[in-house]
C-alpha cells in the first residue's frame, strides 16, 4: 500500500499566505498614489505585483513538493549561475541601473535582481558544504575560512553595484548557518570585530553612508537631506495611534514618505492600521520563524537542518532591518519587508525559499 506523503505544516503556510495577502492589499494602498503620478494608473504597481505573486506562488508549490535533498545536488551549479549574474550585472550593456545602483538585469520595465537569488544560492551551498565536514568548522584555515572567502567574495561583488542592503541579509544568513554548524567562539569573535572594521570602512568610503549614519544619530540635524526619510516614517508611524487612520487614508503616502510601496511600506502600514495592525504582522513573522526554527530542530538530516535555519534566517534579518528602519532604530539601508513590500523579485525568491521551507517540514519529527 502506497505511503501518503505527510502534509507541510500548516501555521506555516497560513503565515505565508496571509503575509501575502497583506502585501498585495498594501502595495496598493501605499503605492497608488505614486503609481497614478508616474504612470497614470493607480494599479501599477498593484497588478505587478499580483503577476509576481502567482510567479511566486506557482514556484513554491514546486518547491514545496520536491524532495529537499534534491538540492544538495544542483547546490554548486546555482551558486555558479549566481556568480555569472552578478558578473553580468556590473558589464556595461548588460546591467541596468535603477535608483543610483546597476542590480538589474532585464529589458525595460521588467528585470531580474541577481543578488536576490544570490542569498538563495549561498544558502544552498553553505548548507550542502557544511553539513559534508560538520567537524571541519572548529578549524579556522581549512574550516571556516573556505566558505568565509566564498561569501566575502559574493558579498564585494554585489557592493560594487553597490547594494548593502541585499550583501548584508546573506551575510547574516550565512553567519547563521555557520554559528549553528558549531563554529568556535573565538574565531566568531574575531570575525565580528573585523566586520565592524569592514563596516566602518564601506561607510567612509562612500560620504551618502556616512550622511545616513549622522542622520540616523540625529535626523533633525539635516531634516530636509539625509534625515528627511526617517523623519517623514515616524511622522505617518506616530499618526496611525493605535487603530491607525484607515486603510488608505494615509498622508505621508502623497510624495512625503519615499518609496512608500517598497522600503517603507511599513511605516504607511502603520499609519493606516495602526499599532494593532502593525502588531499582527510582526506576530506573523514571529511565528513563520517559530515555525521554521521548529522545522530546523527536528527534520532528519544535517543538510535540511541547516537549510532551514539559513531561509528562517534570511526572513528574519531582512524583517529586524527594514522593520529597524522604519522605526528609526538603524541606519536607512535600501532592503524589502519580506512578502509584504513591492518587488518582483524579492517576492518569487522569497516564495521559492520558503517552498523549500514548506517541503522540509514535511519531514519534521
Amino acid at each position: 500500500m502506497k505511503q501518503t506523503r505527510p502534509a507541510p505544516d500548516i501555521w506555516l503556510l497560513i503565515c505565508i499566505l496571509a503575509l501575502l495577502a497583506i502585501g498585495i492589499i498594501m502595495v496598493y494602498s501605499a503605492g497608488s498614489v505614486l503609481a497614478f503620478r508616474n504612470y497614470g494608473d493607480s494599479f501599477y504597481f498593484v497588478k505587478r505585483q499580483i503577476l509576481f505573486a502567482v510567479l511566486g506562488l506557482v514556484a513554491m508549490f514546486v518547491t514545496a513538493n520536491v524532495d529537499y535533498r534534491v538540492w544538495r545536488k544542483y547546490a554548486k551549479p546555482i551558486l555558479i549561475i549566481c556568480f555569472i549574474m552578478l558578473i553580468a550585472v556590473l558589464i556595461p550593456g548588460i546591467g541596468v541601473v535603477r535608483g543610483g545602483a546597476r542590480s538589474w538585469l532585464g529589458i525595460g520595465s521588467f528585470g531580474i535582481q541577481p543578488s536576490e537569488f544570490m542569498k538563495l544560492g549561498m544558502i544552498l551551498f553553505l548548507a550542502h558544504w557544511l553539513s559534508k565536514n560538520p567537524g571541519k568548522i572548529k578549524t579556522f584555515t581549512t574550516g571556516l575560512l573556505p566558505p568565509l572567502g566564498l561569501m566575502g567574495l559574493a558579498f564585494g561583488i554585489i557592493m560594487l553595484q553597490p547594494d548593502l542592503g541585499t550583501g548584508t541579509v546573506m551575510m547574516g544568513a550565512s553567519m547563521l548557518i555557520i554559528f549553528t554548524t558549531g563554529a568556535r567562539m573565538k574565531h566568531l569573535a574575531l570575525l565580528a570585530l573585523g566586520g565592524v572594521a569592514g563596516f566602518a570602512a564601506l561607510v567612509a568610503a562612500a560620504p551618502y553612508r556616512l550622511q545616513r549614519i549622522t542622520a540616523f544619530l540625529d535626523p533633525w540635524s539635516d531634516p530636509l537631506g539625509a534625515g528627511y526619510q526617517i523623519i517623514q516614517s515616524l511622522y505617518a508611524i506616530g499618526p496611525g495611534g493605535l487603530a491607525g487612520l484607515g486603510l488608505g487614508m494615509s498622508r505621508q503616502k502623497y510624495s512625503y514618505v519615499p518609496e512608500p510601496q517598497t522600503d517603507f511600506i511599513f511605516s504607511i502600514l502603520a499609519e493606516e492600521l495602526g499599532f494593532i495592525g502593525g502588531m499582527i504582522v510582526l506576530l506573523l513573522f514571529l511565528v513563520l520563524v517559530w515555525r521554521g526554527m521548529r522545522v530546523a530542530m527536528t527534520v532528519p538530516d544535517s543538510f535540511g537542518s541547516l537549510l532551514a535555519v539559513g531561509i528562517i534566517g534570511m526572513v528574519a534579518v531582512q524583517v529586524i532591518i527594514n522593520i529597524g528602519v522604519v522605526i528609526g532604530l538603524m541606519p536607512v539601508t535600501g532592503i524589502t519587508l519580506p512578502l509584504i513590500s513591492y518587488g518582483g523579485s524579492s517576492l518569487t525568491l522569497m516564495l521559492t525559499a520558503l517552498g523549500i521551507l514548506l517541503n522540509l517540514s514535511r519531514y519534521a519529527r
